[in-house]
């Protein structure tokens, strides 16, 4: 297997060198291949084919995610920290040269995994401190210590406090404000949580420092979700038990990246991570759509844009979601293509360990019968596989497209429905 373009693993690998904890290669160690036989007994009981050839690299793919996704157990603050320290003159106490003033770092972003259901959550960091002793920290360094502690199972309060002690303790200013913006995934969106924590002169939330770092991220702090709601899957109840061998599985994914099973936090969180797994559960096909009236009319073209819709990379297994935009010429009558009817569809293939090239094919071919064979599908999503592991691309999204009939030979029919799209957004 060739592991050199693989160049964030590389680094990882590198680490671990220098700390004299890594003799074999990474596909060999026993954490890794522990994962990967953890993830095969998840796949058979999602009622998939792990030969299939989608899959058949999903296990490797998903014990490098989780173990680049929670390298900060093996990392440490003061690695990155006192080779970064910077001598600065000015007035230790006034407000010049950066030392005795409010120093922020804004909008730094970053991905954890929730250790409630194993889903990764985004985070938004904001840093606030006041140097000292005549030296200030290389500004990069902020990340980088941010990013220690969010790559472990965490939840948003004592993320911001091992941020703010860990500052405080290698870099020891005056004081260090933290404010995290979290966004955690649950179907058909997402739930939101800001949450602070301060050190030293920050101690005191109603103080005048507090007030001016505030002042400095322009936005208004909102608390509209307690932290203990934080993670839509402790607040449902189940009563389906999940599958004791897929639960085991989980269980020794959680060894194998370093945490304690056991641990008051980490009990439940196999059962709540499978089941969120198992919304993607292989079904049948004909089962799902018997129920449906496909005898869709009326000859013009009709649009059904911003179709939300969530699915799970099966390269991966982590989530992508967006919304499905659709466009087709359909038969003589009095009835244009039903909303509700697409909605039932997207969500079928959506719900399913999927690439979105094939899901967005699977919709066109599955719709195309039923409007006299010309429909175009767009597909725009944003993946969790992009962003919280490799390259890490913030803000990236990717589209897809799927032609049939009409649509495929029509360059002004494409134009008009793609520009439909553009005036929804």
């Amino acid at each position: 297997m060739n592991l050199l373009d693989e160049e964030h693993f590389n680094v990882e690998i590198e680490n671990g060198m220098k700390n004299g904890c890594l003799d074999l290669p990474f596909e060999l160690q026993p954490e890794t291949i522990a994962i990967q036989e953890a993830v095969k007994v998840i796949l058979k009981g999602l009622g998939e084919d792990i030969n299939r050839e989608g899959i058949k690299k999903t296990p490797f793919r998903v014990a490098k995610a989780l173990r680049q996704g929670t390298r900060g157990y093996k990392q440490k603050v003061k690695d990155f920290v006192q080779s970064a320290l910077f001598p600065e003159t000015g007035l230790d106490d006034g407000q010049a040269g950066g030392v005795g003033g409010l120093v922020v770092i804004r909008d730094l972003d970053h991905y954890s995994y929730c250790e409630s259901c194993l889903l990764p959550f985004r985070v938004k960091c904001h840093i606030g401190y006041v140097p000292s002793g005549g030296r200030v920290l290389g500004l990069s360094k902020f990340s980088r210590v941010a990013d220690v502690f969010a790559k472990r199972l965490q939840e948003p309060q004592r993320l911001a406090e091992e941020i703010c002690s860990g500052l405080q303790h290698w870099v020891e200013p005056s004081g260090v404000a933290v404010v995290l913006q979290c966004s955690h995934p649950h179907f058909p969106g997402f739930v939101e949580a800001t949450v602070t924590s301060g050190s030293g002169s920050f101690g005191d939330e109603s103080s005048e420092l507090w007030c001016e770092f505030l002042s400095l991220l322009k936005f208004k702090l909102r608390r509209d979700v307690s932290v203990k709601d934080w993670c839509p899957f402790v607040i449902e109840n189940s009563s389906k038990e999940a599958d004791l061998e897929m639960v085991s599985a989980v269980v020794s994914i959680l060894k194998a990246l370093g945490e304690d099973p056991s641990r008051k936090e980490l009990v439940s969180t196999p059962t709540r991570f499978l089941k969120w797994m198992m919304k993607f559960q292989n079904v049948n096909f004909e089962m799902k759509l018997s129920r449906f009236d496909w005898k869709l009319k009326e000859r013009r073209l009709s649009c059904e844009t911003n179709i939300q819709f969530w699915s799970m990379c099966e390269h991966h297994l982590l989530p992508f979601y967006g919304v499905v935009h659709i466009g087709c010429y359909c038969a003589d009558g009095p009835k244009a293509l039903e909303r509700s009817l697409v909605e039932s569809v997207v969500n079928f293939y959506g719900f399913k360990l999927q690439v979105q090239e094939s899901m967005t094919r699977q919709i066109a071919e599955t719709l195309s019968p039923q409007v006299s064979g010309d429909i175009i599908v767009v597909a725009e999503a944003e993946h969790t596989c992009m962003i919280s592991r490799g390259i890490e691309k913030f803000g990236s999204s990717t589209a897809t497209v799927a032609v049939l009939g009409r649509f495929s030979s029509d360059l002004s029919v494409r134009t008009k429905f793609l520009e439909s799209i553009q005036k929804t957004d």
